[in-house]
């Protein structure tokens, strides 16, 4: 099982955005994960090599249309083979074939092409993402005909050789100079005919039924990951191979925490007088124990907090992201009689030393109007 995650969720478009639009995403992505900018931080440079990828095929039209038709099997193969010499295609007409099937419904020497890859949608809480679950889904999808075992032929029969095109699925016509390759019209392409074809699939094969998977989800995962479930997909024609089943995971929205990548940030409200004086708040970790953060005396609203290895997993890694929280001084609307009074003695006692950033505010302010 291998977990992708798409190449229009890395770089945060649509599936329909134009050139421009991918190029500006990049550069905004890039400059916010690059390295130079995120020194010693693992999870930013992996992200920063994972969107470059993702640029590099989006950024191509060819690369792009064959992504968006084969997903990153496909890409990942096309790479392969395109690096000069070690790609393992002999010729040109096995790229075409690989990356795009066969024009006539079938590879060399008549053999069908592979099944279609299906797409399954699934949701999760974001306690799920950090634990990770195993869970059955259900789909229906093309299988193997079992009476005929895949053949397409009634059991107890056989398909046999094309005698137009004997077996080769395609035949040749003399058109001027040129001699022009096409789909035998007697098999279709197929390089077999069926005289009697399977009562229970039509001569096709594959029959759709109702099926039940098991499928793992690891720890770590976030919107856009994507699962491949090998050889789940659509039953392949007359017996041929089965294709790939995708699980794109969507993580709901939580209550209390956002997430960037590892990173799990929360804001917490605290009273002005613990603001002051310091303490400690407690929140509910995913792991389902108790977070306890030290609040510094003296913080100010909007400072925020980091307890390294409190985030989330590393996806198919080793250890934890970070949590962040930004604290939000709150002030009491109603106040009792006692209460301001030692508000007042503490506004009287109050000295410019104490807030510094304020008295010199009110500094520039009156030295901009001696000025005028």
């Amino acid at each position: 099982m291998e977990t992708e995650v798409d190449f229009y969720e890395l770089l945060e478009v649509e599936r329909t955005a134009d050139d421009k639009t991918i190029k500006s995403a990049y550069r905004k992505l890039a400059m916010k994960y690059h390295p130079d900018r995120n020194p010693g931080d693992a999870d930013s440079e992996a992200r920063f090599k994972a969107i470059s990828v993702a640029y590099d095929c989006l950024k191509d039209p060819q690369k792009r249309a064959t992504y968006d038709r084969y997903g990153h099997a496909a890409y990942a193969q096309a790479q392969q083979g395109g690096g000069g010499g070690g790609g393992g295609f002999s010729d040109i007409g096995d790229i075409f074939e690989t990356i795009f099937g066969s024009a006539f419904g079938g590879g060399a020497g008549g053999r069908p092409r592979r099944g279609a890859d299906l797409r399954y949608d699934m949701e999760i809480s974001l306690e799920e993402a950090f634990h990770g679950k195993e869970t059955e889904i259900e789909i229906e999808v093309s299988q193997t005909c079992e009476p005929c075992s895949g053949s397409g032929a009634e059991p107890g029969t056989d398909r046999t050789r094309c005698p137009t095109c004997q077996g080769h699925g395609k035949v040749r016509a003399q058109q001027g100079f040129f001699m022009v390759e096409r789909p035998c019209p007697t098999c279709h392409g197929r390089g077999e005919i069926i005289e009697k074809p399977c009562a229970a699939c039509r001569g096709e094969g594959r029959v759709d039924q109702p099926q039940r998977l098991e499928v793992t989800i690891p720890p770590g995962v976030e919107t856009g990951t994507r699962i491949r479930l090998s050889g789940k997909g659509e039953a392949g024609p007359m017996g041929a191979p089965p294709g790939d089943l995708y699980i794109f995971i969507h993580v709901r929205r939580h209550d209390v925490y956002e997430r960037e990548g590892t990173t799990l940030l929360t804001r917490v409200p605290i009273t002005f007088t613990k603001a002051a004086l310091g303490g400690t708040v407690g929140l509910p970790g995913l792991d389902g124990e108790w977070v306890t953060i030290n609040i510094p005396a003296g913080i100010q609203s909007g400072e925020q907090l980091r307890k390294r290895g409190d985030g989330m997993p590393v996806l198919q890694g080793r250890g934890r992201g970070d949590l962040v929280i930004e604290v939000k001084v709150e002030t009491p609307r109603k106040l009792s009689t006692k209460q301001k009074e030692l508000l007042r003695e503490f506004q009287q006692s109050e000295t410019d030393a104490q807030c510094p950033e304020s008295q010199g505010f009110f500094e520039r302010i009156k030295a901009g109007f001696s000025k005028l």
